[in-house]
């Protein structure tokens, strides 16, 4: 189990709030990191592997004008897969994970090219994740090693955002709760 995948399920289960996951080049790699730590339950809704690209399209609503355009490995298409989980599995927040792992290049993209996104909750006083957020990697390394960083990536920015969301009364409530960690 991952520190970050720990720290993500503590933040969201202080919050009261759930996550859903979105992966292609990963394959279920975040949601067993995720599903890895006690107590995931309360916060993990599920996820969707759609390693096909006509799946993105069909169980998370990406734009077929989109895929046909720039192809699967793109960041409206990570964008995309973010939000269309979170609304088909009735989250608060939803992660994505699309891109190139190897051995070969894919639409276009290089071995290596990544796309993370991030959608959460939209407020009225929400800038940070109110559109979601969607981060570009160049990564190097063999499949295994991509893959892996892919998902240390979608996570890392997913613990930015929830961190970055809770007031400093919530932090201290939750640093109180978990033994001043």
């Amino acid at each position: 189990m991952s520190s970050t995948a720990a720290d993500v399920v503590r933040l969201l289960t202080v919050k009261g709030e759930t996550l859903a996951v979105a992966e292609s080049l990963t394959g279920g790699m975040v949601a067993s990191a995720i599903t890895a730590v006690p107590g995931a339950s309360k916060a993990f809704r599920g996820s969707v592997t759609a390693y096909a690209t006509e799946l993105k399209r069909e169980m998370l609503g990406v734009d077929a004008a989109v895929l046909a355009a720039r192809g699967a490995v793109d960041a409206q298409v990570a964008a995309q897969m973010a939000a269309g989980v979170r609304k088909t599995l009735g989250a608060d927040w939803g992660i994505a994970t699309t891109g190139v792992a190897g051995p070969d290049p894919q639409d276009g993209q290089p071995v290596g090219t990544v796309f993370v996104a991030v959608a959460g909750p939209v407020g009225v006083d929400d800038a940070s994740a109110s559109g979601g957020k969607v981060e570009a990697l160049r990564l190097n390394g063999d499949r295994a090693e991509i893959r892996m960083e892919s998902v240390r990536s979608v996570l890392a920015l997913l613990l930015r955002e929830l961190a970055g969301e809770q007031t400093g009364n919530e932090r201290a409530q939750d640093t109180e709760r978990n033994g001043g960690f």
